[in-house]
């Protein structure tokens, strides 16, 4: 009896897990700036909020949450498999 060959193909797929969480940015002078038509006065500067954020982000300390399902796609860049 002849053996029946069989062929794979190997597709890269990519998982994305999407996750939140909350942190709680100072409001101080970091994240605040001059407003222009006030010297007085300061205004936030949300772009420096953001970016507090998710510096703030990177702690471990920070609980994460997952959002939904991890989202399975495939990966835009395909390869060989590692050896």
């Amino acid at each position: 009896m002849e053996e029946k060959r069989t062929y794979n193909i190997s597709v890269r797929l990519r998982r994305t897990k999407v996750e939140y969480a909350f942190v709680s940015v100072p409001v101080d002078e970091q994240i605040s700036e001059q407003h222009p038509s006030d010297p007085k006065k300061r205004r936030i500067n949300g772009d420096k909020v953001f970016e507090t954020a998710k510096h703030m982000g990177s702690d471990p300390s920070v609980l994460w949450a997952q959002e939904s399902e991890p989202l399975i796609e495939i990966h835009p860049l395909q390869t060989a498999p590692p050896r």
